[in-house]
């Protein structure tokens, strides 16, 4: 049985160090699965106690407190683990008793030191026990800079996004705001900076899965809205309007997606890697009437009929949007337009805009031109 105790206790502390070094260290989109039951299981908690039938505002409340929860878990957990696989290895080693095994193994990991003795068969142990303690927790510190600079990084755009695009992001109001303002000149220059911010989210929150759980200042504001409504405003500039369209707008698209895809490998997400440009999309032909009617009344330029454009801007969106609601739904996102289905009961939020607001600054509405 003392073998038997020894070998759970190394297969025990393996296994842990193996997480914390595909959570912490290894620079690649590895799947981690206590991030993803940490995160499921809050999840939960936290739409309970938002309430069954909560609010977005609710929601998005109790939610904000997923990422910290996430990381005093994996913290919790590791330690709670590396103890347990002491405890095994310094019973299984030695005659201590369960009781004795457990303080030993406390006091050296936490380095205590007063359960120390002169034991000189488990010094080996509790050395390796004293040095993995302080180790875990510098890693787990030096892994907070590197999360709030890759977050620092996406809020900055999501933010700039929203005097473009309204609060929440619609891809269709991006367009329609250029062209009020006379603003389509900058729009080569909008899908340059989201094309290098989505191979920055495709890299930082596929070797960091916890940062899909960091949530943006603002409620109304979500990186995963915001990076739908980038290419959904370039493949609806490709559809309706391809001459004057920007070489940044193909580019942004494809970065767009390969990002979406690269995040749904690290969580274990079922995609179709070459999806048909003719399959069927979950937005519908209606939606996407109403959507050019409006911005063509913008007096955004309109090169193709709706009915021509239409397979042109299906077969861009096929690419990405399985991926994108279901990111949209995992991260609970602000249910905007073109976002898809929330676990939670809500209408989809059409995006505010300043025009909206009267003179004396009372607000008048949010609903779409």
């Amino acid at each position: 049985m003392r073998l038997i105790y020894t070998l759970l206790g190394v297969a025990l502390l393996l296994l842990t160090i193996a997480s914390i070094l595909r959570t912490l260290v290894v620079p690649r989109g590895l799947y981690t699965g206590l991030v993803y039951r940490l995160w499921a299981v809050l999840r939960l908690l936290l739409r309970l106690a938002a309430g069954p039938r909560g609010a977005y505002r609710a929601q998005d409340r109790a939610q904000t407190w997923l990422a910290p929860l996430i990381l005093i878990g994996m913290l919790g957990a590791w330690l709670a683990s590396m103890l347990l696989a002491y405890t095994l290895l310094m019973h299984g080693t030695s005659e201590l008793a369960w009781r004795v095994s457990f303080r030993e193994a406390g006091s050296s990991l936490f380095t205590l030191g007063f359960a120390s003795g002169d034991r000189l068969n488990l010094s080996a142990l509790d050395f390796l026990a004293a040095a993995s303690g302080p180790l875990v927790i510098a890693l787990q510190i030096a892994y907070l800079p590197t999360l709030y600079a890759a977050y620092n990084r996406r809020e900055v755009e999501v933010t700039l996004l929203q005097s473009r695009a309204g609060e929440p992001a619609w891809g269709p109001e991006l367009l329609a705001r250029q062209s009020l303002v006379d603003t389509e000149k900058a729009l080569p220059q909008l899908y340059q900076s989201w094309e290098r911010l989505a191979a920055d989210l495709g890299e930082s929150h596929s070797t960091y899965p916890v940062l899909l759980s960091f949530r943006s200042p603002q409620p109304n504001r979500s990186w995963v809205v915001g990076l739908v409504s980038v290419l959904d405003a370039a493949a609806l500039h490709l559809a309706i309007s391809p001459r004057s369209a920007p070489p940044e707008a193909r580019l942004v698209l494809r970065a767009g997606f390969t990002a979406m895809r690269d995040i749904a490998r690290s969580l274990r997400i079922d995609f179709d890697p070459d999806p048909h440009p003719e399959s069927p999309i979950r937005l519908t032909y209606t939606e996407f009437d109403a959507a050019v009617a409006m911005v063509a009344a913008a007096g955004f330029p309109k090169e193709r009929s709706v009915q021509e454009a239409w397979p042109h801007f299906k077969g861009w969106r096929v690419n990405y949007e399985a991926l994108a609601y279901e990111l949209a739904r995992r991260t609970d996102a602000v249910p905007a337009l073109w976002t898809g289905p929330r676990d939670f009961t809500a209408a989809p939020i059409p995006p505010r805009r300043p025009a909206d607001r009267r003179p004396d600054g009372v607000g008048g509405g949010s609903g779409t031109r």
